[in-house]
Order: C-alpha cells, then structure tokens, then sequence
C-alpha cells in the first residue's frame, strides 16, 4: 500500500512545480545571474522595455537570477558605468546593447576571460578584440522597417509619409532605407519626409518634427526616435493624423495609461530585443550559444516584424493586410531583396 502513496505524492509535486511555470532543472539555473546594463532608461523606451522583457522571461521560465542596472542616456557615463559592474564578480553574463556601446565593450570584455558578455543591435568587431566571450545580435530593422513602408504607401490617403529618426546613425538610416523602399514598392508615387530629432528622449522634439510633417500633408509618420518618438503620438492626435510605433508593440503599451493616444498608433515595426534575448540565454543555459560570433536575425528568424493587433485590424482594409503579409513571405522566401545601410 505504499508504493501508490509515493506514486500520488511525486505527481503532486510535478503538477505544482508545473502550475508555478517552472521546472525540477530551473531550480539550478538560479545560481546563474545575468546583469541587463542599459544606455538608456526604462519605462519609456521601447527599446530597452524590450530588452527589459526578454530578461525577465528569462527569470520567469529559466530561472535565472537578474539585474538590470540603469545607467542614462548621457554617454560620459556609459564607460565608467560598464567598468564597474565588470569588476563585479557576482555575475555569469552581462548584456548590453546599441552601437553605441561596442567600441566600449570591445575594451572591457578581454579583461574578464572568465565571463561572457551579450551585446545587441550590434556586433563587436571580432578582428579587432580579444572578445572570444561575446555574442552579438543584429537584427535585420530594415526588413521589418520595408512591411511598415508598404502598410504607410497602401494606407496613405495623401500620398505623403514621413519617418522620424532619433539621430542619423547607420542603424537609423537602415530603418529608413527598408522604409522608404516599401512604401516606394507599394505607391511608386508617395512622397517620404525624413528628419532626425537628434536625441532618444526628448518628447518635445519629436512632437515639433511631427506637427511640422503633418503640416506638410504627411498623414502617416514612422517614428524610430526611442522615448522621443511619445512627442510622434502626441503630434499625430493633435492633427488627427496617423503614426507607426517602433521596436515595441507600442499601441498595446500606450494604451495602459492613454487609450484614446494608443488609437493613433495604425502598428508598430517589431525588434523583437526581447525574443533574442530569451533565445540567447537558453542557448547559453544549453552550451550552443556562439560566443566569438555574431548573429543576423530577420523577418525568416523572427527577429522583427510588424505588430497585428486589435488597432490593426480594426484600421486595416483586408486587401491592405493581405498585401503586407505577401511582401512578408516574398521577404523570407528572397523574392524581395530589401535595401539596408551596411552594405
């Protein structure tokens, strides 16, 4: 009679460490920490919130210990910031992101063989460093950027778009290549506005370059300006004009403090930050990840995309949605080459 009773008890258990999203195998993960090191701010970017969900799904269902560390926009901080949680020894892995912070951690990851390092949205320059301890992960923004282009050139009723840079960088200006060449794809004869605010948090900015487009006749604005690209939203409900978020499903974001801001936003082009990172730490916890390597990740590798949801749906035609989602499979089967900035 007491083998059903072990038999009974043991299923108990694995039923709740199952209902509680964990696993036996995740109770030793939790002695591996990972630090999320930030350039920027969190709560009003979408991405670094990006960057900030695929760590915590990685506490959620890995198990993983993690701490994000927030550092600022001010880029005489990034250095001496980055040296000093390096120095720290109670960590397994340290993620950073943006092109900005390569030639940074270039300098600070052959100091520490011993730990690994993830960067993001960019790739060290592996010919250069000694940084055999480092994954990086690029995403190709110009493929999700050219789905939002052609959604802007079917959906235009001026036949003028705009897009909003935050400062005139390669991987701003590959968003904008993929962008205009959709839009050009899609209307040959739209006209696209572009400006650049300068900076990734400054509201006011982006509402000033936005008001000053929909005066222009725009009627549909990409904005790829960070926290800057809030002003984008605001500018949009104020001339009952159209806008296009970025990085982050922005429309599902907004509309937890503003739902009637959150209905300008028609969708958002996708950098699925917090995917990759989710993947990334599994493959470390795994033994695949390709540390001394960097990675290329598309529309094919769900590395980014263009957000469908209620917003969406409600505001798009269905020849409009079956169009987008043709120049998708025609993107990830190679019928569609997309233009990109870095080559």
């Amino acid at each position: 009679m007491k083998k059903p009773v072990v038999v009974i008890t043991t299923s108990l258990i694995l039923l709740l460490i199952s209902m509680s999203g964990l696993s036996l195998e995740n109770q030793s993960n939790k002695n591996i920490k990972v630090i999320n090191f930030l350039n920027g701010m969190q709560g009003n970017d979408p991405f670094f919130d990006s960057a900030v969900r695929g760590v915590s799904m990685a506490q959620q269902k890995l198990g993983l210990e993690v701490e994000t560390v927030v550092v600022g926009y001010d880029p005489a901080g990034w250095l001496p910031a980055l040296v000093e949680v390096a120095a720290r020894e109670d960590y397994d892995i340290l993620i950073v992101g943006t092109d900005q912070m390569k030639g940074i951690l270039q300098e600070i990851a052959p100091r520490y063989p011993d730990k690994r390092f993830i960067i993001y949205d960019a790739s060290v320059n592996y010919s250069q460093c000694g940084c055999e301890n480092v994954y990086s992960v690029l995403y190709a923004q110009n493929e999700g950027s050219y789905l939002a282009g052609v959604y802007a050139g079917l959906m235009t009723r001026s036949g003028i778009v705009g897009v909003i840079g935050g400062q005139d960088t390669p991987v701003i200006n590959d968003f904008i290549m993929g962008y205009e060449q959709g839009a050009k794809a899609a209307n040959p004869g739209i006209k696209v506005l572009k400006a650049y605010a300068g900076s990734w948090n400054d509201s006011a900015k982006g509402e000033q370059l936005a008001l000053e487009m929909y005066g222009q006749g725009a009627d549909i604005i990409f904005q790829v300006a960070g926290g800057t690209g809030m002003g984008v939203f605001k500018a949009a409900s104020e001339s009952d004009r159209r806008a296009i978020g970025v990085d982050s499903d922005q429309a599902r974001i907004v509309e937890r403090v503003d739902p009637e801001l959150a209905k300008v936003i028609l969708t958002s082009m996708l950098k699925n930050v917090d995917l990759s990172l989710y993947r990334a730490l599994k493959l470390y916890l795994e033994g695949k990840l390709a540390f001394g390597h960097a990675e290329y990740l598309g529309l094919k590798e769900n590395g980014v995309g263009l957000a469908r949801n209620r917003y969406y749906e409600d505001a798009t035609p269905a020849d409009v949605r079956a169009r987008v989602d043709q120049a998708e499979n025609d993107i990830k089967s190679g019928i569609i080459k997309v233009d990109t900035a870095f080559r």
